[in-house]
């Protein structure tokens, strides 16, 4: 059996662009997905929370990873956010994304039903069996409400094909503690994008992007300045767009990010219901942070 590959670098999270309608706007997905492409990351994630998975239909998620892998043309790799309700589709949706040419895939834990730490093993080994590409273990307990703890994954390190962690627990005490325990087993990825400096002093792999799609530029720029340890450097940038990463903690990140996108010129706000467009003082407050931030914008 070949070696897996060794994923490591940014890895961003994409939005799904849509049009007013609420229809799939995949040229502009096409679009962003190039422009990300081009200012250097390493990998490219579509269909995750960000991407509205949840709320995209089956054929529709097929959709925008076949664009994904169409618009990356093997320069990269494509992965796609596993999130659905029951086994039986997670199963078919990771073959059908294997077959559509995937390089892997990110696997949230059950959605709607939370999970006891027995079910949420059962679930992740199962999927772990449904194809022979490597796969990225989603934790987020803050949004899930499923934790898998660093004991739980000294418990999956047989899983020869979960090679990689998005850890979003918020708690950056995790990285720590899944060094002590299991070593280099996992590559570690944060998913909270401030806490970057944070992981990347703790030793971490890569990063799972979210409000950084906005300016690709940057963002990758923040990775290369960890990864050559220019701290100093890395801080005078982190502090110009914490503002912005912060946008992607708050319950409507995925409608601050794509308004942050259609700021930068990298897409437009519209959401799939329920979610709905920002409106009244919360949309002024956060076009007041993006703009404010947009114009010390660093040359």
């Amino acid at each position: 059996m070949p070696s897996l590959p060794k994923w490591s670098g940014v890895f961003p999270a994409v939005v799904t662009q849509m049009h007013q309608d609420q229809s799939l706007d995949l040229a502009s997905s096409a679009s962003h997905f190039e422009a990300l492409i081009q200012s250097g990351i390493s990998g490219l994630i579509v269909c995750g929370s960000l991407g509205e998975n949840q709320c995209l239909q089956p054929d529709e998620k097929r959709a925008v990873l076949q664009c994904a892998i169409d618009t990356a043309k093997g320069r990269i790799p494509v992965l796609s956010g596993v999130a659905e309700m029951s086994t039986r589709a997670a199963i078919q949706y990771m073959q059908d994304g294997a077959q559509l040419g995937a390089a892997g895939f990110m696997v949230m834990p059950p959605m709607v039903y939370k999970s006891d730490p027995r079910e949420t093993e059962h679930w992740f080994r199962t999927l772990a069996k449904a194809t022979p590409l490597p796969w990225m273990l989603y934790n987020n307990p803050v949004g899930y409400h499923t934790d898998v703890t660093p004991e739980m994954f000294a418990q999956l390190a047989d899983i020869s094909n979960l090679t990689s962690i998005k850890e979003s627990s918020a708690n950056s005490r995790r990285i720590t503690e899944l060094r002590n325990l299991v070593g280099d087993r996992y590559q570690l990825f944060t998913g909270v994008d401030d806490l970057i400096l944070e992981c990347s002093i703790l030793g971490i792999d890569g990063w799972v992007a979210g409000s950084g799609i906005a300016f690709p530029q940057e963002n990758q720029k923040l990775w290369d300045l960890t990864r050559a340890g220019k701290w100093d450097e890395a801080r005078t940038l982190y502090r110009w767009m914490q503002p912005l990463m912060k946008l992607d903690t708050h319950i409507h990140f995925v409608q601050y990010i794509k308004l942050l996108c259609q700021e930068t010129g990298l897409g437009k706000e519209w959401c799939r219901d329920p979610r709905l467009p920002l409106a009244g003082a919360e949309r002024n407050q956060v076009l007041t942070i993006i703009r404010d931030s947009l114009a010390k914008r660093p040359a």
